[in-house]
């Protein structure tokens, strides 16, 4: 079985004041991620801007920050892509680097029907065959539902090991579970959704809010599994105002800000993203300051 942890951090990607990639402090960064409570650092996925970046700025990240923490977590590289070679290119690339698995986010814009979403990730895990994959099923952002059926019939190829599920559906979860291995790995694909999505079989959760509070999250999932359900609801809802507010606006800009106003260095995001709207930067003090996070 592929364990990558029950914490995954969707790691931002800092950018210097004129734009460029940060490569030092994501290092730091990193670092500092697997020292609070992330087992494994996605790194370049929705969070960390993928569409913005070039592939050598991405490979560049996934060389750096697998250095940064060597030993101490797990790298898994968003390589994915709406064109199936291409994702298969990058794939293999990170993969010579030693990264410890991919994911792969549903093909945007061109909306596949579910036999081309099958053949396209089929294609891609057995290029890589050595290497695990995780799926990644968000459809707000691609156009397109990756559907329980299909998920099923991907599990069934050896190295498709999880997936992130941010649908929202936590019946769509339930079906998935019913129907994939035991050891197929299901995650939140959204923070306020980690504890229900635990509830129906989910394995752990890829974060944006663990860059704030890590450990919180290892505590309330532990919780969970301990079957202290109580300190697992409490946690939850003790956060829950950190989760939404992350998500007042388009994601990674209230996060990024969010580590900007406790004195990271991370940057702004690239355009076509915008800064954070100043009542959105209040209400993150103002949750910061409640969870004694400044």
């Amino acid at each position: 079985m592929v364990n990558f942890g029950r914490v995954l951090t969707a790691m931002i990607t800092p950018f210097t004041e004129d734009g460029a990639v940060d490569y030092a402090i994501a290092e730091k960064l990193a670092d500092y991620l697997v020292n609070n409570g992330s087992d494994a650092l996605v790194v370049c996925g929705t969070t960390g801007e993928s569409p913005t970046l070039t592939w050598s700025e991405e490979y560049e990240l996934f060389r750096v920050i697998q250095q940064a923490v060597a030993g101490k977590a797990k790298i898994i590289a968003g390589t994915g892509s709406n064109s199936t070679q291409e994702a298969i290119e990058a794939t293999q690339k990170a993969a010579k680097l030693g990264v410890d698995g991919s994911l792969q986010v549903v093909p945007y814009y061109n909306k596949p029907p579910q036999a081309g979403m099958y053949r396209h990730f089929k294609e891609i895990a057995e290029s890589t065959s050595d290497l695990p994959m995780v799926l990644y099923n968000i459809p707000g952002r691609t156009g397109q539902n990756l559907l329980p059926e299909t998920v099923i019939r991907l599990s069934e190829i050896a190295n498709v090991v999880a997936i992130k599920e941010a649908s929202g559906n936590l019946d769509q979860v339930s079906q998935i579970r019913r129907s994939t291995p035991n050891d197929f790995a299901i995650y939140a694909g959204d923070d306020s959704l980690t504890l229900p999505l635990l509830a129906v079989g989910g394995h752990g959760v890829i974060s944006v809010a663990s860059h704030l509070v890590g450990p919180k999250i290892q505590s309330m999932i532990q919780a969970f599994f301990d079957g202290n359900i109580q300190a697992a609801i409490q946690t939850h809802l003790a956060l829950f105002p950190l989760f939404k507010a992350l998500f007042l606006t388009t994601n990674p800009i209230p996060v990024k800000a969010a580590l900007q106003i406790q004195g990271w260095k991370v940057g702004s995001t690239r355009s076509p993203l915008a800064d954070a709207p100043s009542e959105v930067i209040q209400t993150l003090k103002s949750v910061l300051a409640e969870l004694a996070l400044l």
